[in-house]
């Protein structure tokens, strides 16, 4: 080869890396977690938003993992923390429960249906009247999503 090939070659090549490198799109920071159709059901914390959801939910970061959820309400992150009576799945909007019919059943002289015959996730005040359950007044409001609304804190 000759020595102005060479150059020409050198030269030609600078070029197309140097183009190529200019024309480069900087990688994109990671995609925020809402909105997202795919999370619009409750979740487990992925492990990048753990501190956050822990700090927003004023609890300690350790057990996060385990027993708290994530979901997105349109474009706002929300968490759940489950516990004694906090339940982070649907409400049970049914006005009709197997378990508070047997209880009414199984105990004729009872008004109250106990919230372990009912489930925690009812939204009713459940009484028996003539050996039936019947669902009185709605004790929790349900959010857009048909969770228990006041289990769900937006997480900023």
């Amino acid at each position: 080869m000759r020595f102005a090939d060479v150059a020409k070659f050198i030269l030609v090549s600078f070029l197309v890396v140097g183009t190529s490198a200019m024309g480069a799109r900087p990688a994109r920071a990671a995609e925020p977690y809402c909105p997202n159709p795919s999370h619009q059901q409750p979740q487990q914390v992925p492990a990048n938003l753990v501190a956050r959801v822990a700090k927003a939910l004023q609890i300690d970061a350790a057990p996060v993992p385990g027993e708290t959820f994530v979901r997105c309400a349109g474009a706002t992150l929300m968490g759940c923390s489950i516990g004694a009576n906090l339940v982070c799945g649907k409400a049970d909007t049914r006005r009709q429960i197997p378990g508070a019919t047997k209880w009414c059943h199984d105990n004729p002289g009872e008004t109250i249906i106990p919230m372990f015959a009912t489930g925690h996730a009812t939204i009713y005040e459940w009484s028996c009247v003539g050996g039936r359950a019947v669902p009185g007044k709605a004790v929790v409001a349900v959010d857009s999503g048909g969770y228990i609304a006041e289990n769900w804190q937006t997480i900023p």
